[in-house]
């Protein structure tokens, strides 16, 4: 099966009429070579016999050049050398991919598509489009949290079928993804063009659309890196991940910004945040307690428990009376309640770092004691109509708190406050900052929060209040030892 090029023309005999194909005496010269400027090139080979042991000799062309025949008999004896000769189904097979892409004017199939077809009993042009994979991979999602399956549902219909949903499969190239990602840009370049106009009506175009910044770029293509892994291991769809070959912006979280006095000026005057993650000064945190506790508000305790431990907001929401020794002044995260839409359930950490037990200090005992017998009065109040959930911090019934309506809330106590404005989980910012202004050491407050690493909580948080950058200079000038007073002017 080593097969062969030659060249033919579509010369006719003079008497007969018929095509002299390759016995024109034209196609070589004098000394027996090919004629360089006459007839086409072709290639032949016998390729192993079908099913039923009928001998199969493929012939193709024309070609311009020799080399360029070559070049697709290297493709056949490459995909030849695949199967196992002394096995009749693969060498029927691979004959049967190979005779299919001749006849249909198709690549002929690569050595890895070969393989993939002998391994999965598939052809390659049965091979799913995007829009089908992705769709049965979804689907076949199991043992992953209700989140993370609306993540995946919402990358995948708004983002990967519309760009990459009609390529087949293994057609799917780094430069289809990088211009899915170009295509996004442009998008983000649109709604930013038409929310800054002058016109109403090119505003409202835009009124409800996202601009999609650089960390939610990132994890969209975590999607689809992750669907391809599959595809690769799993099903052996395709050979390498060309999500892996793409290389996207930089995703920097912003870092936390003190709200100081000049801030707040500035956002009195413009209405603008210096900063998408903000936090309050002791000073500020202080009067925000100290007002929701005056105004009697029976959140309280939830609000004083996330500033003082840094507990998530889905994860105090979902606390249980079960997961607190006020004797041993600890708690522990075993549930969260999350966010599904509007919907809400009841669900275990994310991780098992995030399951941990939560040191309490003596006043935030206090508090929690106080707010078991708020919550006493209330059940007894409530009557028939209470609602046994065995939560910490519910409604006045009993039932489970909605964690927008703990935001919303929580909003609208800090404006009562007159304070600068943050978001309820820069509370557990805030946590993290109280305590390394207090001399709390790095790992202490990694654990607390239950962070990755020590390295983490100190490149999130190292250089947030200017108290720390002040006591570190202070700790620097101390080390070197002088004979004559700092303010001392050379003569």
């Amino acid at each position: 099966m080593k097969g062969s090029t030659f060249k033919r023309c579509s010369c006719r005999d003079s008497v007969t009429g018929r095509r002299l194909g390759r016995t024109c005496p034209q196609l070589r010269r004098p000394g027996g070579g090919w004629s360089r400027t006459h007839g086409h090139w072709h290639w032949q080979i016998e390729i192993p016999a079908r099913a039923d042991g009928t001998r199969r000799t493929l012939r193709h062309g024309p070609y311009p050049t020799q080399a360029d025949a070559d070049i697709v008999l290297d493709r056949i004896r490459a995909a030849l050398a695949v199967p196992d000769p002394t096995d009749p189904h693969t060498t029927v097979k691979t004959g049967d991919l190979i005779e299919t892409a001749v006849k249909t004017g198709a690549p002929v199939p690569s050595p890895e598509q070969v393989r993939r077809a002998l391994h999965l009993d598939i052809t390659p042009t049965e091979l799913p489009t995007m829009e089908v994979y992705l769709t049965d991979w979804l689907a076949g999602r199991r043992n992953i949290k209700a989140g993370t399956l609306r993540s995946y549902e919402g990358h995948i219909r708004l983002y990967l079928i519309p760009h990459l949903g009609h390529l087949r499969i293994d057609r799917v190239r780094p430069g289809h993804i990088d211009a899915m990602y170009d295509a996004i840009a442009e998008r983000n370049t649109t709604i930013a063009t038409l929310r800054a106009s002058r016109n109403p009506a090119k505003r409202d175009q835009v009124k409800n659309q996202r601009i999609v910044g650089n960390r939610t770029l990132h994890v969209i293509h975590a999607t689809l890196r992750k669907a391809l892994n599959d595809a690769m291991r799993r099903h052996r769809y395709i050979d390498t991940n060309p999500a892996l070959m793409v290389e996207l912006p930089t995703a920097r979280a912003p870092k936390p910004t003190i709200w100081t006095d000049q801030r707040i000026r500035t956002w009195r005057d413009t209405g603008k945040s210096p900063s998408p993650v903000m936090i309050w000064t002791p000073e500020h945190t202080g009067r925000f307690l100290d007002h929701t506790h005056d105004a009697g508000d029976r959140l309280y305790a939830l609000y004083h428990l996330i500033t003082f431990t840094g507990l998530r907001r889905g994860e105090a929401c979902g606390l249980h009376w079960d997961d607190l020794d006020l004797d041993a002044h600890t708690l522990t995260v075993r549930w969260q309640l999350v966010q599904h839409g509007w919907a809400t359930a009841i669900d275990t950490p994310k991780t098992t770092d995030s399951e941990a037990a939560v040191a309490l200090d003596t006043e935030t005992v206090a508090v929690l004691r106080a707010h078991r017998a708020r919550q006493h009065r209330e059940r007894l109040a409530a009557g028939p109509a209470w609602t046994t959930t065995g939560l910490v911090f519910t409604t006045p019934t009993g039932g489970r708190l909605h964690p927008a309506d703990v935001t919303d809330h929580f909003h609208h106590l800090a404006t009562q406050a007159g304070l600068p404005p943050i978001r309820l989980h820069d509370l557990r910012h805030g946590a993290a900052t109280m305590g390394l202004a207090a001399g709390v050491q790095m790992k202490v407050i990694s654990n607390r929060l239950r962070h990755s690493s020590p390295h983490f909580t100190a490149k999130f948080y190292g250089d947030v209040l200017p108290e720390l950058s002040h006591a570190a200079a202070e700790a620097t000038a101390a080390v070197v030892i002088r004979r004559r007073s700092a303010g001392t002017q050379p003569a």
